[in-house]
């Protein structure tokens, strides 16, 4: 499966979400059970990047959101000038590509187009960070080599941010 150029969003009458499968039940069923709920609920986005042979199979995606943090869990360099009440973020809420396509670097090329997307967004609904929660150890590495970095291991997950100024530096030309 070829991945095409561009990510776009996510339409049930193009793609096909069933077909989906990226090796984790949980980022599978997100996509064919509830990414077009959540859409048409208005609480999160999804943008699917198609494959050139076929269009409806699905590569890879990400979904994103709005959520807070506190700001007691920020490193303290970062936190010293944020108010006390709770920080709006930008949330990856999900993020996979399919086993089809797995080790062709669609899972950089994934978050690049995710942040890029964020950062935009920032433009005109200002976030302080963009955060990620890690399924696991391995995803926590994944994140952390883009630099992310920790923030909260609490409720069996690790929460990852990245701070807006990085994206600044990224993207902002």
């Amino acid at each position: 499966m070829k991945p095409a150029n561009a990510f776009v969003e996510l339409d049930k009458t193009q793609h096909d979400r069933k077909g989906f499968d990226c090796g984790t039940d949980q980022l599978n069923t997100f996509l064919q059970q509830y990414a077009m709920r959540h859409r048409a609920a208005g609480i999160s986005k999804t943008m699917v990047l198609s494959s050139l042979d076929n269009p409806a199979d699905i590569c890879a995606y990400y979904t994103l959101s709005h959520t807070e943090i506190e700001k007691e869990t920020l490193p303290k360099t970062l936190a010293k000038k944020l108010p006390r009440y709770p920080i709006p973020v930008m949330l990856i809420a999900q993020l996979a590509v399919s086993t089809q396509t797995q080790g062709q670097g669609l899972g950089k090329v994934t978050l690049i187009q995710a942040l890029n997307h964020c950062y935009a967004i920032n433009q005109h609904l200002p976030s302080n960070a963009v955060v990620v929660d890690a399924l696991d150890r391995g995803v926590q590495g994944f994140y952390e080599q883009y630099g992310f970095r920790v923030i909260d291991t609490r409720e069996q997950k690790i929460r990852l941010f990245l701070s807006m100024g990085t994206l600044g530096l990224l993207f902002g030309g």
